[in-house]
């Protein structure tokens, strides 16, 4: 059912509820399913009408939907039978017994064996559990607490225990306004509209003919609020215009910001100089989309929260609201024809290195277009000439400036990404927003003339959106982040002019816009707010829902009289809607997409004709006035399944990122001509005009530069796998043995992609990092946990070439999904997601995996990617899971407030709570042989836990190297050997194995102060090999009896070489549960690889000889970890 379906539905209810058919309504809502009456289902259950209740819930959920739902029915169940008990009515309590309760034998046999026995018992309350059960009232009224609590924590009640704030009599509201517009439509209106059927469209009889009284009055359609609430139809008729300006498009979603102290008591709307009433009575057949009246519904107080309505013009199918009229053309200047105009053939491939992230097409020369990558990379393309005439790696101007949680940022993750690229309106400067703080603006002056302009440290977290907006005639930049706020700055000295707070969650975009002279910002969330917002410091205007409640863009077409959004919710569903703007109402719901998008999907307009957005590996069109898809074009193949997309300012050239790094340039007839001519032509031709204001800030930037490139004093925090980076070096270097040995033992290095079998695997959802990695137990497919809190599942086939089924490097696997399309999302933290930490665990059948991003803790069915159930909302946020080895229904869960809480699925009960570290727990890993749980947290301890009784057994503190501060919290991680005895833990200043009974360090390999962190290390299938990565994104393979490197994998045997200096490095690296030689590591920028040696070696490396006498591996020195190219071997 449609989404302005399900809103007729609510409608209805109000209507019937209104006119007083109560048992009409809850059969309504019954069985809809759209909204739970609590208050209807408490009486019920006071009066104990046990079949209705049933019947009642069983609109909404089954008894076996999930733990929940099972709960409940088993709680009201019981009741009714210990009535019947009460009762001595034993006849009635057998059958409850046999017909009611026998169906949960199957889960809890014991429990259904104990409420059998009350059968024998003269008072059931001689059962100690139930000694306390008082009379029928007050167990109905306990048991209504506990059932009341277990449906709000159900997840198929959500979203349906609130119903939508609605104005009263809506739905008469909404056949009146038509049966207003069917009457201004009459060739002959009369002042008094003759009205007496719904079932047949209104039409004014002869003049001469009988009149009925006014719709205002109707007794069929009852008394409707008169005040603004219909289109004027005559000076004299019964719908007389009133004396207040008549509102344009902003009118019901903002307050009139003129003499009101405070927006939130104001109802009046902003007059934007829209046209007069007796301008739009001229010519009343043609109503003007771009003025819409008053309505009952649009009176409302500025900083009111309501759910969507529906708009006046939405075809409900019963011909109530027209949605078009002659002459209404928005616009478009030719009639709809062929989509012959739109791009739709692919003209340039462009390779840019590293994934677009945004484009956007200069505003003039219509062939420049600017990237911004997933690396941080800035390129500058003349699409005619297919000429590369920038290319910008990420880098801190002046770090410096920066504040200290930024520093503090780009030290710990330096990986930074582009969120968002935008040129000003002329052209003379652009925008970056980085996901991590900062704004960097150039002036552009043709050609590759590029200079730094402004760099802002913007907000805390990501700056999620930048664009351009001239209030007061002043060009201004607006960037809003995940700090949940919007900021304005001055475009030329990038002093901040606002700040607007209000949004509960990270904000994702801002859209700024103007009707006549007063100038706004609509800004949206990633809780699905939208909200409103004037340059006067008087906060949100409006705070609607948008469609998916999720990540959603803004855009109005081209002559700004359109306002449209798209989103795609957690659940992969995407909308593209066209608003009413009076109402704050979605006007129409455009169709086509596919049924669970894989990513995000971005759209664009052109044209004042076109909607376009990528989705489902292609290009979906649509006409703006026909909600019906009108084309998809899939550019040759090779798109992302969600791709980037961007029109030129004419719509003649369409920007697609594709995979592989690339961007195809689609283009229509006049596209390719614009093409044909630039061909040939210099990139300098043709130099974009620079306003004055923007040759101004460049002249004063290059003054107070001292006209020399800023670059030169500045930290790269790009380049700190290069040799002239600014920072300090970051490679692990560590003496080569001093004996002869090393002239016998070679440390093998792998530094092309020939020396090993190396393969990325193919991203049909583009994500920011891997924080999670690890091969299913069957070792056919691998599960990955990215930050922004998606699961990504690749699965191998079996075939001809691979006739195991299992993972391997030689055949590229697939991207899996179920047919639903759904994808497993975790619940995300309302915190920065920054903080977050993620983590997950399988279970042994790989039949489920629990998960959780800084929010509550998901079970997850591996097959259908369902959400099984959510327990433990944080605070404490959960940090680490691990499965009991012999009870898939305990699990132990580490917390960010350092405790462990030992928790059993299956009862849904905290059975301990551990306590002993001082900060979050980072690891956590069982021995079944020793029958204890070791863990380990960022206070750098590690504790030995007792899993009988769960006492801790013994503790010690991790020895950090000299001159590294014992405050500076850093990830511990523990893995058991495979011999259940020692451990192996990680850490990013060692490697470390430890035997678990009196927590001996056996063997370590310590990093170098100066040397690259470790980001991750565990022990290959067997424990005989210990894969550890690297920060600079070296990975290393150790032998596991003494700790000692045997093989290097370095960045240029898997990485291309334009990100060879861009900081990409693995976070999270897994080993297959059965192939001792095979791993795969997890990235800094979305990726997943999978090695294996090369065949004619099958292993990594030769073992190095053991030292003679040597008690521990930290005596003994290795070879270098990520030496220079000189220092490394010549192949």
């Amino acid at each position: 059912m449609s989404s302005l379906s399900r809103e007729l539905v609510f409608l209805i209810l109000q209507f019937l509820d209104e006119e007083k058919f109560k048992e009409t309504v809850h059969k309504l809502e019954q069985e809809s399913g759209f909204f739970f009456n609590m208050k209807y289902f408490e009486d019920e259950v006071h009066n104990g009408n046990w079949d209705e209740v049933e019947k009642y819930l069983s609109g909404f959920t089954k008894v076996d939907d999930n733990r929940y739902s099972m709960k409940i029915f088993f709680e009201i169940r019981k009741q009714k039978y210990l009535e019947a008990l009460d009762k001595h009515d034993r006849p009635k309590a057998v059958e409850i017994l046999v017909k009611d309760l026998k169906v949960f034998s199957t889960f809890n046999e014991e429990l259904f064996k104990e409420i059998t026995q009350l059968l024998t018992l003269e008072n059931f309350r001689e059962n100690e559990q139930l000694s306390k059960y008082g009379d029928t009232k007050s167990a109905r009224s306990i048991m209504l607490v506990e059932l009341k609590k277990l449906i709000e924590a159900n997840p198929l009640f959500r979203d349906k225990l609130q119903f939508p704030t609605l104005r009263n009599s809506r739905l008469r509201t909404l056949i009146n306004q038509s049966l207003n517009w069917q009457h201004q439509l009459c060739k002959n209106p009369r002042p008094n509209p003759d009205i007496k059927t719904l079932f047949v469209d209104h039409s004014c009889g002869p003049p001469n003919g009988a009149r009925a009284p006014s719709p205002v009055n109707n007794p069929l359609l009852g008394g409707i609020p008169k005040a603004g609430g219909f289109p004027p139809l005559g000076a004299h008729g019964p719908f007389q215009p009133t004396a207040s300006p008549v509102p344009t498009p902003l009118a019901g979603w903002m307050s009139s910001p003129s003499s009101v102290p405070h927006p939130a008591v104001s109802a009046g709307a902003i007059a934007l100089g829209g046209p007069s009433i007796s301008a739009a009575l001229k010519h009343p057949r043609t109503p003007p989309t771009a003025l819409d009246y008053p309505s009952a519904d649009s009176e409302h107080v500025s900083k009111r929260t309501r759910p969507m309505g529906i708009s006046d013009e939405v075809s409900l199918g019963v011909n109530m609201l027209p949605m078009s009229f002659p002459g209404q053309a928005h616009g478009h200047s030719p009639a709809f024809k062929a989509p012959d105009d739109l791009p739709k053939t692919v003209a340039r491939t462009l390779t840019q290195g590293s994934s677009p992230m945004s484009m956007d097409f200069h505003p003039i020369k219509q062939t420049l277009l600017l990237v911004g990558t997933n690396v941080g990379d800035i390129g500058l393309w003349e699409v005619g000439s297919r000429e590369r005439l920038v290319q910008k790696t990420f880098k801190v101007w002046d770090i410096s400036k920066c504040s200290m949680p930024l520093q503090a940022a780009l030290v710990k993750e330096p990986v930074v990404s582009v969120n968002r690229v935008i040129w000003s309106p002329d052209g003379s400067l652009f925008g970056v927003a980085y996901s991590r703080h900062i704004v960097q603006l150039y002036s552009y002056h043709g050609g590759e003339d590029m200079r730094q302009h402004l760099e802002i440290d913007a907000h805390v977290g990501g700056v999620n959106d930048i664009s351009f907006s001239t209030p007061n005639k002043q060009l201004c930049v607006i960037t809003c982040g995940d700090d949940k706020t919007i900021k304005v700055w001055d475009a030329a000295t990038g002093v901040k002019r606002h700040t607007f707070e209000g949004h509960e969650a990270p904000v994702y975009s801002v859209c700024p816009h103007y009707k006549e002279n007063i100038q706004f910002i609509f800004s949206t969330a990633l809780d699905g707010k939208i909200k409103a917002w004037l340059y006067d410091n008087m906060g949100s205007r409006v705070d609607y829902d948008a469609p998916g409640r999720w990540c959603t863009t803004m855009a109005y077409s081209a002559d700004g009289t359109r306002l449209f959004s798209c989103g795609t919710s957690k659940d992969g569903e995407s909308y593209i809607v066209e608003w009413n703007e009076s109402e704050g109402a979605v006007k129409r719901t455009y169709q086509g997409f596919h049924k669970r998008s894989l990513g995000v999907v971005q759209f664009d307009t052109t044209k004042n004709r076109y909607l376009a957005a990528g989705d489902d590996f292609s290009i979906k069109f649509w006409d703006m006035d026909n909600v019906q898809l009108l084309t998809a074009i899939d550019g040759d193949g090779g798109l992302q399944a969600s791709p980037r997309i961007r029109f030129n300012k004419e719509g003649s050239l369409l920007a697609v990122s594709g995979n592989e790094n690339v961007i195809k340039v689609m283009a229509n007839s006049d596209g390719l001509r614009l093409l044909h001519t630039f061909e040939n032509v210099s990139s300098e031709s043709s130099k974009p005009a620079i306003s004055s204001l923007a040759a101004a800030a460049a002249a004063a930037a290059a003054t107070s530069a001292g006209h020399t490139d800023r670059s030169t004093n500045v930290v790269s925090i790009q380049g700190m796998n290069g040799d002239s980076r600014n920072m300090v070096d970051v490679k692990p270097v560590i003496t080569e043995e001093p004996n002869d040995k090393s002239k016998i033992w070679k440390l093998t290095e792998v530094s092309e992609p020939s020396q090993c079998r190396s393969l990325r695997l193919p991203e049909n959802l583009r994500v920011a990092k891997i924080s999670r990695l690890i091969f299913t137990n069957s070792g056919n497919a691998i599960l990955a946990l990215a930050s922004n809190a998606i699961h990504l599942l690749w699965k191998w086939q079996r075939n001809d070439r691979n006739a195991t089924g299992k993972a391997t490097a030689s055949l590229p696997p697939q991207q899996w999904q179920p047919a639903s399309g759904i994808l497993m999302t975790n619940d995300a933290a309302e915190n920065n997601p920054e903080e977050a930490v993620p983590c997950f665990a399988l279970s042994k059948n790989d039949s489920y995996v629990m998960s959780a991003s800084g929010g509550k803790i998901s079970l997850f069915n591996m097959m259908t990617f369902k959400t099984m159930a959510t327990f433990m909302p944080p605070p404490p946020a959960a940090t680490f899971l691990a499965f009991h080895p012999q009870d898939n229904n305990i699990i132990a869960i580490g917390m960010d407030d350092s405790t462990i809480q030992i928790y059993n699925v299956r009862v849904d009960e905290v059975k301990s709570k551990l306590k002993g570290h001082s900060k979050r727990i980072t690891g956590l890993a069982f021995s079944n042989v020793l029958n204890v749980l070791v863990s380990s947290g960022a206070d750098a301890q590690l504790c030995v836990w007792n899993t009988d009784g769960w006492e801790k057994q013994r503790s010690k503190v991790l020895p950090l190297p000299q001159g590294r501060p014992n405050t500076a919290p850093s990830d511990t991680r523990v893995q058991f050997h495979q011999d259940q005895t020692y451990f192996l833990v990680v850490h990013e200043t060692q490697l470390a194995i430890y035997e678990t009974t009196k927590l001996d360090c056996m063997k370590q390999w310590p990093v170098r102060e100066s040397s690259a962190p470790i980001t991750h290390a565990t022990f290959s299938c067997d424990s005989q090999l210990v894969y550890a990565s690297f920060m600079d994104a070296t990975i290393c393979v150790f032998s596991s009896a003494n700790l000692r490197l045997r093989c290097r994998v370095n960045p240029s045997a898997y990485l291309p070489a334009s990100l060879s200096n861009s900081n990409v490095h693995p976070l999270v690296i897994a080993a297959h549960p059965q192939e001792p030689n095979m791993f795969a590591v997890g990235l800094s920028d979305g990726g997943v690889h999978i090695f294996e040696p090369v065949e004619s070696e099958g292993k990594w490396g030769v073992a190095p000889p053991s030292e003679n006498g040597s008690a521990s591996g930290a005596s003994a020195a290795a070879p270098s970890v990520g030496a220079s190219a000189s220092d490394q071997p010549q192949r």
